[in-house]
């Protein structure tokens, strides 16, 4: 038998996104950062370390994003693995494959990244939706009967 319950929501709502333009501003700054980072340490001219470590930047800020974010994120991303990750840097070239397989990959990071936080926020709101507990009302003694 179906027994039908009525739920409450507890104090704790699902978070909402952070708004896209301030994901953008990290994805600008954060890949800056990133990018002239590894070309110091590891050297340029590797931009599969740089397209590895960028995508773990997308899917970083893809856990504060929302879906809409995503697309800019990824061209953010892209524009400075294209400009500064491969030589000549400081060139932006379109080679139609490789940078349409880059962005793809950018974007995938970012919409995993936002996808794995929708889950993970729903699965923890879901938890804490609980039964409502209803009582009986007591039950009142009657008045005696008038005479």
């Amino acid at each position: 038998m179906i027994e039908r319950m009525t739920l409450r929501m507890a104090a704790r709502p699902v978070p909402q996104p952070v708004a896209a333009p301030l994901v953008w501003f990290g994805a600008f700054g954060g890949a800056a950062l990133l990018v002239a980072l590894l070309n110091s340490t590891a050297g340029p001219g590797r931009p599969l370390l740089v397209l590895v470590a960028l995508s773990v930047f997308a899917i970083v800020l893809g856990l504060c994003a929302s879906f809409a974010a995503a697309p800019g994120t990824a061209v953010l991303c892209w524009l400075f693995l294209n400009g500064f990750g491969i030589p000549p840097a400081g060139t932006l070239t379109w080679v139609a494959q490789r940078d349409a397989r880059w962005i793809a990959c950018l974007l995938g990071a970012t919409l995993v990244g936002t996808l794995v936080a929708r889950v993970v926020n729903a699965r923890a709101a879901y938890r804490h939706l609980t039964p409502a507990v209803f009582t009986e009302p007591p039950e009142t003694e009657a008045p005696p009967p008038a005479r």
